[in-house]
């Protein structure tokens, strides 16, 4: 199952308007104290700034990422997806400006500040089987710090 975001909509995203007079760069929006991961305990994960102009609406934007460590792991025939452990339930992976379920290569995770993230103590990025999350292997995951 997919779904179209609207990155600008994205909570821990900063909009820009776009400069008709100039291209807008990555430099044109402060980052530095916006990192929404900044509070949370990450293992195999780090936290990665981005900045796209989707159908020309540039926004810069936060988000989780494998740690080259990880990604340079073999990962063969299985998918990668976001699980919370505690509760059981799944998230999603941003792939451009879509939400996927599932990714096949590490370089395609990529984790959002989002309602999930913030109400879960704990997610992990698992990689096997989504239908038995529990045979599934842990690369990564990310804690929220009380």
């Amino acid at each position: 199952m997919t779904a179209t975001l609207t990155l600008p909509l994205t909570q821990g995203a900063q909009a820009a308007a776009p400069d008709t007079t100039a291209p807008a760069t990555a430099a044109s929006i402060n980052a530095d104290d916006d990192n929404p991961f900044r509070w949370m305990e990450l293992d195999g994960l780090r936290a990665d700034f981005q900045f796209m102009c989707p159908a020309g609406h540039c926004v810069g934007f936060w988000s989780l990422v494998l740690t080259d460590n990880v990604a340079q792991q073999k990962f063969e025939g299985r998918k990668f997806f976001v699980y919370a452990p505690a509760t059981g339930e799944f998230n999603f992976f941003l792939d451009t400006d879509i939400a996927v379920r599932t990714v096949d290569h590490p370089s395609q995770v990529r984790l959002v500040d989002t309602d999930f993230m913030r109400s879960h103590p704990r997610v992990e990025v698992r990689y096997g089987d989504p239908d038995h999350p529990d045979r599934a292997r842990v690369i990564a995951s990310a804690a929220t710090l009380m």
